[in-house]
């Protein structure tokens, strides 16, 4: 018997393993734990291990891969589909068997100890900001019970909750120093994500990649770091538009027969690498509108920008535009190109 393909149920204590022979049939089913796992592969000869792309497969990948082994990740959302009646750890581990033969299913790339860390940096960002802008609107619940009402925004709304506190009226006494801690969480949780941004910086200042990509309009630090460490490797996307559908920037399709339906945009892949390019694209369509109002010049992605928002409305042109900018990250990342916003593609 030749086991060529070992199937890995990745859970947090206990391992279901499918291993199958070079005709995907499956020959012996192992149920280990964690500390067992890496000792079974040891000792075993080269095999293809599959696992879905879920919380410490890259870990497990790299591990793999240090012992010789074939790591291949495949989407979870993909492999749900070849889970045959009774959803089991058992069945999870014969479905990842079934889903490896698939040819269409693209395997996800194993990220590296630097690329985990700057997701993961991203991540806990995320939740520092979200913390504080649910203390922020405590802060604005509080004070709309004594009849204070805060105006809109983080800043100029911190600045008149300090400026109310300054003032102790209208406030019972045991309520402001609850109010002033708050107060003091925020400005930390702030000083938290100044510091984190400043040691992103750091970990991509001689990453070239990142580089590039900080020179296209509406891509910052935390746009180009979150992309560098989720995208790994832009060269298994064939295109542009491949790039885009997988950020979810396409148009959603139900088409049959010789009729084309194409809805909103599909939502699927990251979530957070969409946000930042919407966001991006917003930043670059108001400040292409303030540069226009100003009789500065404009080059043809900032011009194409205007005229969407003039024919189709604001909203859906930032869409549009976060769609493009992602096929230009794609390029400039491709072919290792400095952006270029009058960039005209030549004719075949």
């Amino acid at each position: 018997m030749n086991a060529t393909t070992v199937g890995v149920d990745l859970a947090k204590n206990v391992f279901e393993l499918a291993v199958a022979d070079e005709h995907a049939a499956i020959r012996e089913r192992h149920r280990i734990g964690r500390a067992r796992l890496g000792g079974f592969f040891a000792n075993r000869a080269r095999s293809r291990i599959v696992m879905e792309a879920c919380a410490s497969s890259h870990h497990w990948a790299r591990t793999f891969s240090a012992q010789g082994h074939e790591p291949l990740l495949l989407p979870a959302q993909h492999v749900r589909a070849y889970v045959r009646r009774n959803k089991t750890d058992a069945a999870d581990a014969a479905a990842l068997i079934e889903a490896a033969r698939c040819p269409e299913l693209r395997p996800v790339p194993v990220k590296s100890v630097a690329q985990q860390a700057i997701q993961q940096l991203h991540r806990v960002r995320s939740q520092w900001l979200h913390t504080r802008t649910a203390r922020i609107n405590l802060l604005r619940g509080c004070l709309r019970e004594f009849g204070i009402v805060i105006p809109l925004g983080a800043r100029r709304g911190l600045t008149a909750v300090r400026a109310q506190l300054a003032r102790d009226d209208g406030l019972p006494q045991a309520l402001t120093p609850v109010l002033a801690e708050l107060l003091s969480e925020i400005t930390t949780l702030e000083q938290r994500v100044a510091v984190l941004e400043r040691e992103l910086q750091a970990l991509t200042r001689n990453d070239p990649v990142v580089q590039h990509l900080l020179a296209i309009p509406g891509i910052g630090l935390l746009s180009a770091t979150a992309l560098r460490a989720g995208v790994v490797d832009i060269g298994r996307f064939p295109s542009g538009r491949h790039f885009a559908s997988y950020l979810g920037l396409t148009a959603r399709e139900h088409s049959s027969g010789e009729r084309r339906r194409l809805g909103r945009i599909s939502k699927r892949g990251d979530v957070y690498l969409r946000t930042l390019l919407i966001h991006g694209a917003r930043a670059v369509l108001l400040a292409s509108q303030r540069a226009a109002r100003t009789g500065r010049p404009l080059d043809r992605l900032r011009a194409w920008a205007l005229a969407t928002a003039t024919r189709i409305g604001h909203n859906k042109a930032t869409v549009a535009l976060a769609n493009k900018l992602a096929r230009i990250v794609w390029a400039t990342w491709k072919h290792q190109r400095p952006f270029d916003g009058n960039w005209v593609a030549a004719m075949p």
